[in-house]
């Protein structure tokens, strides 16, 4: 082949790689959104704050523990005024913000290969309450009807597979009452606590410990966390779907709650 014509047809199939490369890149890789963390929820009601970094672990008084960290929120309000307000009473979760519950699990998909599927539902209620120091009570709620990810089949799949929406529409936690709260969590700081409770998924409810990051931010509490969740402990089976080729038989809730006094 004449020399200029093999450059040429070697320049064009360099160029489709390129492309191909490219279309796998933008379309076909896995963006699944950013696990939860304490930055994100408070980037997400758009109040300049700084990150937690654990300083120190003091003890809860009933067995657990929370750290507390020595990083003060920045913005309208110092720690000064949180203090003010303070954290007794009753919270419900807030407008401003995003507020969701939902899922992360590995599948591998035909012609797309391992990806991580998403989806959050923002349709919950909240209801807590604080006193003399502790957590007296708290219930979530999720509609896990409204449960949403990148992609339509795999919201419609978990209608009548899975954790089977159609018949058991509401996941639930209910915290064990009695729960000291780290004097830092008044004052502004971000803190690690573990929640002990009740979970309720498709139809089981179970005694689970959620690790969960706070802060309060302008008299907001701010709160995340995720735990993980084996499939078999509560009675569900992974979907299946002629273009899902495996999916883990495990998972991870997480949850970002914006709340405000009720």
């Amino acid at each position: 082949m004449n020399p200029r014509k093999l450059l040429i047809f070697g320049g064009i199939a360099a160029v489709l790689v390129v492309i191909a490369a490219a279309g796998w890149y933008f379309f076909i890789r896995d963006d699944a959104p950013e696990e939860v963390s304490l930055a994100g929820a408070l980037e997400s009601i758009n109040t300049p704050s700084a990150t937690a970094t654990t300083s120190a672990t003091t003890s809860a008084g009933n067995g657990s523990t929370a750290t507390a960290t020595a990083t003060a929120t920045t913005g309208g309000s110092g720690s000064s005024s949180q203090a003010a307000d303070g954290i007794e009473g009753d919270w419900a979760v807030s407008s401003a913000g995003d507020s969701f519950v939902g899922y992360r699990v590995k599948e591998e998909l035909a012609r797309v290969g391992a990806t991580t599927a998403v989806g959050r539902s923002s349709v919950i209620t909240a209801d807590v309450t604080i006193a003399d120091g502790k957590l007296v009570s708290g219930t979530v709620e999720a509609d896990v009807t409204k449960l949403e990810s990148d992609q339509g089949f795999r919201d419609r799949a978990l209608q009548d597979q899975g954790i089977e929406t159609r018949k058991f529409p509401t996941a639930t936690f209910v915290a064990n009452g009695n729960l000291a709260i780290p004097d830092g969590l008044e004052d502004g700081q971000a803190v690690n606590l573990t929640l002990p409770g009740k979970l309720t998924l498709h139809g089981v409810t179970k005694d689970v410990e959620i690790p969960v990051e706070a802060q309060l931010v302008e008299g907001r509490l701010v709160i995340v966390g995720s735990l993980p969740i084996a499939f078999g402990d509560y009675d569900i089976d992974a979907p299946s779907a002629a273009s899902v080729v495996s999916i883990d038989d495990n998972g991870t809730m997480e949850f970002q709650l914006i709340l405000e006094r009720a």
